[in-house]
């Protein structure tokens, strides 16, 4: 069985990240069915053909609404490429966007507005489930509300219900509750098409990994001076709940993955595999 061909945009502009290991490494997870190339989009103004079936787009830092005057032109020509392509084919190609990539697929669609946040955005988070996601398979497997990963310094608000319904886009996911807050609930996940998805908060990210990383005594003080102690703990509990990150990590981006191969994959392919 020969196998799909997946690409992985990296956005984090050759700055050392936690994202594009755990992209890598679920990627793997399927190296029997799909084999993947990295895209440096940012510091090599690399950006992938057509030829692919599969894309996952990384988070990265600073603002989702610029860039240096051509990477970001670049990208968003690919992901219109991608959208003719699915209008226009049978065969169709399937996206994630993840965080800053998300951000940038929403203003570069003009679905809401991408604004700065207060304050960073930053640790594990309750996720909720719109009615619209409910049924949805991204989230199979996890809860209302799911616990996720989110670490960002801007937001998606205020979508713009109209030009949502235009594209056949949908809501899937919102933050948290906060009454005691007087601030609009920012849009977390979003549905363009049964191919193209994307989220907010960060799928990829994993309990274990995240454990090693905020327990190296030089980042658990970075924390606690910038965000306090009861925030490391709390992070630290969820982490090391099984129910938590660890279950959102084996299932949205794996469950993505697997529809894609399932939809891809020829039925006789599969029977030969």
């Amino acid at each position: 069985m020969s196998r799909l061909r997946l690409a992985i945009l990296d956005l984090y502009n050759g700055i050392p990240n936690q994202g594009m290991r755990c992209i890598r490494e679920i990627v793997e997870q399927f190296s029997d069915r799909v084999e993947y190339e990295v895209f440096d989009v940012r510091a090599a103004h690399r950006i992938p053909d057509l030829s692919f079936d599969i894309y996952i787009s990384s988070g990265g830092p600073g603002d989702p609404r610029q860039g240096d005057g051509v990477w970001e032109d670049l990208w968003g020509d690919w992901f219109d490429a991608v959208r003719d392509f699915n209008q226009h084919n049978e065969r169709k190609k399937f996206v994630f966007f993840i965080c800053h990539s998300f951000q940038m697929a929403v203003h570069h669609l003009g679905l809401a507005e991408v604004t700065q946040r207060r304050s960073l955005s930053f640790g594990t988070f309750p996720m909720h489930i719109t009615e619209e996601g409910e049924d949805d398979p991204i989230f199979r497997g996890l809860e209302d509300p799911f616990t996720a990963a989110d670490f960002r310094r801007f937001q998606v608000i205020q979508p713009d219900m109209d030009r949502m319904q235009e594209i056949g886009a949908t809501i899937l996911a919102i933050e948290k509750d906060r009454p005691h807050v007087d601030l609009e609930r920012a849009t977390m996940a979003i549905r363009w098409t049964p191919e193209i998805i994307g989220s907010q908060f960060h799928p990829e990210a994993d309990a274990e990994g995240m454990l090693d990383h905020f327990s190296r005594p030089e980042i658990k003080t970075e924390v606690i001076n910038e965000h306090g102690l009861d925030k490391w703990v709390s992070l630290m509990a969820d982490l090391n709940n099984p129910d938590k990150i660890a279950r959102t990590h084996d299932a949205v981006i794996p469950g993505f993955i697997e529809r894609a191969i399932a939809v891809l994959s020829p039925a006789e392919e599969v029977a030969q595999g």
